[in-house]
């Protein structure tokens, strides 16, 4: 049985049927659930990845890219994201991922499949590598594709002192006129977790900034009034 297979029919044999619809309701998705929940899917899917070991890094972004493209049902693409970050596979988190992820980004288009991506995977090919990656978020921050640059934003949310500063900075003003509720949700999200480790800064860009709405309050949310 193949790894896609394994996938498949393992997920179907956790699912609960009857939790599908709301599920689907809940995250608003054009595709539909096979109603399998987090603990669940995950419990299924490290016995898979266990049994179907992969030995090399293209193997593993065909594999990927298998299931993400041959998905029907969503958790089959949350299950496409976890072999990304399958333990196995980290020493194949290189530059020549880059694709393969934008790939999902731009065909995911919603945040419970591009912001996992975008604060595990890029971010950690951010930290491994930063002359490369660096530049290609200051594109994506620009790009026309609203998923892009929410990545682009988002990509340092775990890097608390490690942040970026002028990076962040670089990577927020593009989008500050957006109206777009998913990129001004992305701003103050990005501004609230680093505000956990700089909140003065925070406070100060956004008042420079003339930051107001839904990013002013997602970014202040956890600061004494200002």
């Amino acid at each position: 049985m193949s790894l896609g297979t394994a996938v498949r029919t393992a997920l179907r044999e956790a699912a609960e049927p009857a939790k599908a619809a709301t599920m689907r309701a809940y995250m608003k998705s054009d595709m539909p659930f096979l109603g399998v929940q987090a603990v669940r899917r995950r419990a299924a899917l490290r016995r898979v990845f266990a049994a179907h070991r992969i030995d090399t890094a293209p193997e593993w972004r065909r594999a990927v890219l298998g299931l993400w493209r041959a998905a029907e049902y969503r958790e089959e693409r949350y299950a496409a994201i976890e072999l990304t970050g399958y333990h196995l596979y980290r020493e194949f988190q290189t530059l020549y991922t880059v694709p393969m992820y934008e790939e999902m980004i731009v065909s995911g288009a919603w945040w419970d499949l591009v912001d996992e991506l975008a604060t595990h995977r890029i971010g950690g090919l951010l930290t491994a590598f930063p002359d490369s990656m660096r530049p290609l978020m200051l594109d994506w921050a620009r790009d026309g594709d609203l998923w892009k640059r929410r990545t682009a934003i988002l990509c340092q949310n775990r890097f608390k002192a490690r942040t970026d500063t002028a990076l962040l900075y670089a990577c927020i003003e593009p989008s500050l006129s957006d109206n777009d509720f998913f990129a001004r949700k992305a701003i103050g999200w990005a501004l609230r977790e680093y505000a956990k480790t700089n909140p003065a800064e925070v406070i100060r860009y956004v008042r420079a900034k003339g930051i107001s709405g839904l990013s002013r309050r997602e970014a202040l949310r956890n600061l004494p009034a200002t």
